[in-house]
């Protein structure tokens, strides 16, 4: 069966992470996948024997995803977005895929919709049109007006076979953060948690005893860096390592080297899951992947959820994640070095808890969907 799944990360990276992983899962089965990028590259991701299309990138003015800049970081103008949508469409004409997934769309990249719809028109006018499925995480943005919700609704209804909603509905149900009418009720197939398989101990140990600061893959999480450097001084007793991400990671180390503390910063690390397995605390924003590494990792956690202008998809997340044992939450606003410190003290003396409740096999499962959908005959309602 071909696969193709198309992603557009526009501030971190944790869409093309999840969509690597299931497309992983696809080859597993014995697929052949192809991986549409819309984003700027993240070469920090494993990429290998991933037949990646990158498409003319785009990011997100901040927090702001109804600007998106060029790879000149200038405001994208039709031009660019056409030969985006130019080379979405050749993409397809070539693979012409048994099964289209969009991550994330219709639900977001709203800003994108004309790329998006331009695709779906063309899928569906193929001489074997695939089989169109929206792959969404747990917790989604929630939509600002009833009527983006209704709109969504309608795409699905006019171009989607189903929606892959990468949770386990024991623990987050879509209705957390999105209205499910009774037309979407019945596209939804719930997969588990999409994560890689556990990355297990770090043969070096690296990481072990420290309080180990990560803002993911982005260009973002500076509050939480200087909040740290200031709690590393007051807290010498443990080791503070500092991983910070983006495109400017080395721009933005040397500033933060200029603030006096015993932390040490570096860019961020591919054995960052591996270093999990043995760090004191972390302390991270709480993105869908972030999220699974720490619970894969049985890692304590100090969670200070992304909530810059209308974000509450992490703080929704956080939520959820603090009643388990070793995990503690700090709004942004609320972030200062000695509530950072007293929310790591309150995790590490926290009991361990157990991965084992949680399942963390929805690639395989989504697989699973997508290959009953493609079938004559659709596969059943999970």
């Amino acid at each position: 069966m071909k696969v193709m799944i198309v992603v557009t990360h526009l501030l971190g990276t944790g869409h093309l992470s999840r969509a690597l992983t299931l497309g992983r899962a696809f080859q597993t089965a014995g697929d052949r996948v192809q991986i549409v990028s819309g984003g700027f590259p993240a070469p920090q991701l494993d990429t290998d024997g991933i037949e990646l299309v990158q498409l003319p990138p785009l990011r997100s003015d901040g927090v702001n995803f109804t600007q998106l800049l060029n790879a000149r970081d200038d405001l994208a103008d039709a031009a660019y977005h056409q030969q985006r949508q130019a080379m979405l469409c050749q993409a397809l004409h070539q693979q012409r895929p048994d099964v289209l997934i969009t991550e994330l769309y219709p639900f977001g990249r709203r800003a994108l919709r004309h790329e998006f719809l331009i695709l779906l028109q063309a899928a569906k006018a193929l001489p074997q049109p695939p089989k169109i499925l929206a792959s969404i995480r747990d917790i989604l943005a929630p939509p600002s007006k009833p009527e983006k919700a209704t709109k969504a609704d309608q795409v699905i209804a006019d171009f989607y076979d189903g929606v892959l909603v990468h949770s386990d509905p024991q623990a987050t149900r879509l209705e957390l953060s999105w209205p499910v009418s009774d037309m979407l009720a019945d596209k939804l197939h719930y997969t588990g948690f999409v994560a890689p398989s556990p990355a297990g101990p770090h043969p070096n140990a690296e990481g072990e005893g420290e309080i180990l600061v990560s803002a993911g893959g982005g260009s973002v999480g500076d509050e939480i860096y200087h909040c740290a450097l200031a709690a590393a001084q007051q807290m010498p007793d443990y080791p503070w390592r500092l991983l910070v991400g983006g495109s400017d990671a080395e721009a933005r180390i040397a500033r933060l080297s200029q603030i006096p503390s015993p932390a040490r910063i570096e860019p961020t690390r591919p054995d960052f899951r591996q270093m999990l397995s043995h760090v004191a605390a972390s302390v991270s924003m709480c993105g869908y992947n972030t999220a699974l590494d720490l619970l894969q990792a049985e890692a304590p956690a100090v969670l200070i959820p992304f909530d810059a202008g209308k974000e509450v998809e992490q703080s929704l997340r956080a939520k959820s994640l603090t009643p388990l044992p070793g995990f503690e939450a700090i709004r942004t606003a609320d972030l200062t070095p000695e509530r950072l410190i007293e929310a790591v003290k309150k995790v590490v003396a926290a009991p361990r808890r157990s991965a084992a409740r949680f399942q963390f096999d929805g690639a395989r499962r989504a697989v699973e969907i997508a290959h009953d959908l493609a079938q004559p005959q659709a596969g059943t309602q999970v």
